[in-house]
């Protein structure tokens, strides 16, 4: 019978799962906007940079793990950004070595610190939000920040099952925010 029900069910249940990995808020103004690595789409860096189009931000800090042909990833978002016509002077390349989220956030968190930048919006993929926020905060309580999502249009929390890649997204985020509260 409880496997009958949670069948009937799933649609309530797979969303519910998929909603819990989105944590995202409202934009604010602040003295950065910092966009995270990770989509090769663009899709983080369109948000990132409409956020300062609209004003909330002057600049976008651009996290750029090595390993893409022998580039930085900020190298490459930034020549993205600028073929699809923003300003260039928007953007400051944070090239590092960082292979985690974690390890990312240690990165940026100490190059805003350096920069004395107090208040600050973080760019990532809706399915992202939750575990990036958390580790950003866990690493800086005293952080005023947001995380502001960048839609990704492979993943959509109340149906994610129902593409391949959905399920693809899903299922490495779950294993992620896993090994996250497991302090892995």
């Amino acid at each position: 019978m409880f496997v009958g029900l949670a069948l009937l069910l799933h649609p309530l249940w797979l969303a519910a799962l998929g909603r819990f990995l989105v944590r995202a808020e409202e934009p604010l103004r602040s003295e950065m906007v910092v966009l995270l690595a990770g989509d090769g789409w663009g899709h983080r860096l369109r948000r990132a940079a409409e956020l300062v189009r609209e004003g909330y931000a002057p600049k976008v800090l651009v996290s750029g793990p090595a390993g893409i042909y022998g580039r930085h990833e900020s190298d490459l978002a930034i020549a993205y950004a600028i073929k699809l016509g923003y300003p260039a002077e928007w953007f400051i390349p944070l090239p590092h070595p960082a292979g985690s989220t974690r390890d990312e956030a240690r990165v940026v968190l100490a190059e805003l610190a350096r920069r004395k930048v107090r208040r600050f919006m973080v760019v990532t993929s809706n399915y992202h939000t939750r575990r990036a926020g958390g580790l950003f905060r866990s690493q800086a309580p005293q952080a005023d920040l947001r995380v502001v999502a960048a839609a990704d249009p492979q993943f959509f929390p109340d149906n994610w099952w129902r593409s391949r890649t959905g399920r693809k997204i899903f299922l490495l985020e779950w294993q992620k925010t896993l090994a996250t509260w497991l302090g892995m």
